[in-house]
């Protein structure tokens, strides 16, 4: 009888060494050459502000500044649900076109897609 447990055992060991050398075998298998990946360049974001307010209809956005802004950078618009990029075309203060604006500055301007109030407004060097 002492042979049989000995043998059964060992049979319960015959999976385990078979599992074994399979992984061993893989790996020693030649890897295939890595993937070259190209660098992403992190935007640097800088918080300018935060929309206050949004007008459907006319697709137009309040923001409420706490830093400098000017018509031509770039600013992104993130929230929840929100992710947009875009270049400062215009932008108005009481309706009255300006090229830039300052701190505490409420400052309407032209969005390409819709925002919600409390979005972040990020300027992006």
């Amino acid at each position: 009888m002492a042979t049989k447990t000995n043998t059964s055992r060992n049979l319960y060991k015959i999976p385990l060494i078979l599992e074994n050398m399979a992984i061993a075998k893989k790996k020693t298998a030649a890897k295939p050459a890595a993937k070259e990946v190209k660098a992403v360049k992190s935007e640097k974001k800088e918080m300018i502000g935060k929309i206050t307010h949004f007008f459907t209809e006319i697709s137009v956005a309040v923001i409420e500044l706490t830093k400098p802004l000017k018509v031509g950078e770039k600013i992104s618009i993130e929230g929840t649900t929100t992710k947009l990029q875009q270049k400062v075309d215009s932008m108005q203060i009481d309706r009255k076109p300006v090229s830039e604006a300052k701190k505490g500055d409420a400052i309407g301007m032209k969005v390409k897609d819709r925002v919600r109030e409390n979005d972040i407004v990020y300027k992006v060097a």
